[in-house]
């Protein structure tokens, strides 16, 4: 299985493999990282000041140096935030969608068209804003619906159509 990085956004169509039968992986585009290490930025350095300033008024400034949690807390994640992005990727094939992701503990999802009951397409503010949309996808079984995060507008309404095309052709869902 290909293991490189997620960081192509190319639109691959479905069914595409390369010549050693491997699927062709799409990435997530880079708008969900810079959105999700913002909200890191936006939770953490508030946190920090808050912290320092309450513990260094009614706790003594010895204990203001507590401060520095959320801070290394944020040092931490911008790398992990990295990680995480580059593992997400997906790919169309012939019968069926994967959905990869996880460092640690990795994770492999393959919904068949077939199974897909239900496609949506979602934007929070805070994605809208970003300029992104999630796709997620329903099936029978509840275990098995599968999320594709943080994908351009277009890709997540491209998705959504051909999804929805496929799994009225395969006659089992939608």
């Amino acid at each position: 299985m290909d293991t490189g990085s997620a960081e192509g956004t190319g639109v691959a169509g479905p069914a595409e493999e390369t010549a050693g039968g491997e699927p062709v992986w799409t990435g997530l585009p880079p708008g969900l990282l810079r959105m999700r290490r913002l909200l890191l930025v936006v939770w953490m350095v508030p946190l920090a000041a808050a912290t320092g300033v309450l513990l260094g008024l009614f706790a003594g400034t010895g204990w203001a140096a507590f401060a520095a949690l959320p801070l290394a807390v944020l040092l931490w994640g911008w790398p992990m935030l990295g990680r995480n992005w580059r593992s997400w990727r997906y790919a169309e094939r012939a019968d069926d969608l994967l959905i990869s992701r996880g460092v640690l503990w990795h994770e492999q999802t393959i919904v068949p068209y077939g199974r897909m009951q239900l496609v949506e397409v979602t934007s929070g503010p805070v994605e809208r804003y970003f300029g992104l949309a999630s796709v997620q996808l329903h099936t029978a079984a509840a275990a098995s619906d599968a999320r594709i995060p943080g994908l351009l507008p277009e890709e997540a309404e491209r998705l959504r159509d051909r999804l929805t095309e496929l799994g009225e052709a395969r006659s089992a869902g939608l």
